[in-house]
Parts: structure tokens; sequence; C-alpha cells
């Protein structure tokens, strides 16, 4: 099975972007060859930028809030283990913390390192960190891998707090949908809303089905579209029919 995640509001297509960024760098940074640790910095310089959103912070600080009221409300009910549950207050909890310490625009120190600048102005030019470009740069992906690791853990911390607050957030929304299996008919799927609020939608179905599902939703109706991967006939609409999860995820 593949699962794709369909953000269905702006703030969620924000978080589902830095989470992917925070795992890129993740991964970036745990290899030990310099160019791994350029594609880390490069994905540092990302994060940044998607992270430079000033009602960012605010707005999951509070969506954090939200969530520890609703979860504070479940401690009478026998079926919630207050282990777990007592976890994830404490996460939120520490996340809002640190959330809250931060002072300031996310990433302002990046913003102010003069060095690091510069490799963010010239990374966006192709051929634009060559050695002869940026020789101290040069010099400092030459370092021994522990040393660079040691620097892009100072450079990311800023942004611990936004990655803890999406974590949890994602995570909770994950978690908050039924999953339903449905058919789409000749590759073409509707079902009217009648109400039902989501903002984020996750469509599962078989690796053997060579299609990839399009979606287009509003307050009225969800419609999925599946269109051929690959091949001559990419992205024109399957035309066979689709056996596939559907879960429809809300905080």
């Amino acid at each position: 099975m593949i699962s794709y995640e369909f953000p269905l509001n702006e703030r969620v297509r924000t978080l589902l972007r830095l989470e992917d960024l925070h795992s890129k760098l993740d991964f970036f940074v745990g290899a030990v060859e310099p160019r791994a640790h350029h594609a880390a910095i490069v994905t540092l310089f990302e994060i940044l930028e998607v992270s430079g959103r000033a009602d960012l912070k605010s707005e999951l600080m509070q969506e954090l809030e939200r969530q520890r009221h609703h979860l504070e409300a479940l401690r009478s009910n026998p079926a919630i283990s207050a282990a777990a549950l007592n976890e994830v207050l404490g996460e939120i909890d520490s996340t809002s913390t640190n959330l809250f310490a931060a002072s300031g625009k996310t990433g302002q120190e990046l913003r102010e390192n003069e060095w690091l600048m510069s490799i963010r102005q010239r990374s966006g030019i192709p051929g634009g960190v060559c050695e002869f470009d940026l020789p101290s740069y040069h010099y400092w992906l030459h370092q021994d891998p522990e040393l660079r690791r040691a620097d892009i853990a100072r450079w990311s911390a800023p942004f611990l707090g936004l990655k803890e607050g999406t974590r949890i957030v994602l995570k909770l929304l994950r978690e908050s949908g039924k999953t339903s299996p449905a058919m789409a008919t000749k590759g073409a799927y509707q079902q009217m809303m009648g109400g039902k609020v989501a903002q984020m939608l996750r469509v599962r179905l078989g690796t053997d089905y060579p299609c990839v599902p399009e979606v287009s939703a509003n307050k009225y109706a969800l419609n999925i579209r599946f269109t051929h991967a690959s091949g001559p006939e990419r992205g024109r609409t399957y035309e066979n029919d689709v056996d596939f999860d559907v879960t429809y995820c809300n905080l």
C-alpha cells in the first residue's frame, strides 16, 4: 500500500512541508559525506524560508493550547490511558514553553550570519557554490564530519520548537481520522461533504495500481481523479476501477 496526504487548508499545507523538510535534514545530517551535509545546509535554507511566516509560531501555539484543553477533558474517560494522555500533555506543555521562550522572528540568527547568507545567495545560482566561488565553504565541507554535524545542529536549533510542534499537531491530526473503503469508478470518485469538515485527506491504495490520485475539495464535495502515473499516458485519467481507502482528518 502507498499513502497520499492532501492538505485542505494552508496551515496544514505548511506543516506538511515543514515535516518533510525536517525529515530530509535529519537524513542528510546523518550521513558523513560532504555533499550530504551540503544538501543539509540547502534544506536548512528551505526550512528558514517556510518558517518565515510571521503568524506561523503563534498559530502553532494556539493549536497546541486548543489540543491541550481538548485532551484535558478526556481525563474522566475510562477508555483513555492516563499514562499515554499525560505523555502527550507533557509534550505539548514542553513544546509550548519552548515556542513561547523563542523571541523574535524564527531563524533570525541565521539571517544575521553573513557567511551562511552568502552560501544561501550562491546556492540559488546553478553551480554557484563551487570551491572557487566560496573557498571558505569548501574548507568547511572538508572538516571532520562531527564538526560539521555540530555546526548544523547549532544552526538548526532555533527551529526545533516548530519541528516538535509540527510533529505533535500532525500526529494528532492523523490519529483523528476514521478510515473507510471506497471505489473510484473508471478512475473517478465523488463524495458530497454534507457538512463534514476535514483539514487533511489521506488516500491509500495498493502499489499494483499504476495510477496516482488527484484531489479537489470544497465545503460541498470531494473529487478524486486517478491518473496514470507513468508512460505516454501519464496525467490522463485511469479508466479502470480503483479500490482505495480514504481518511478524513480533522482536529
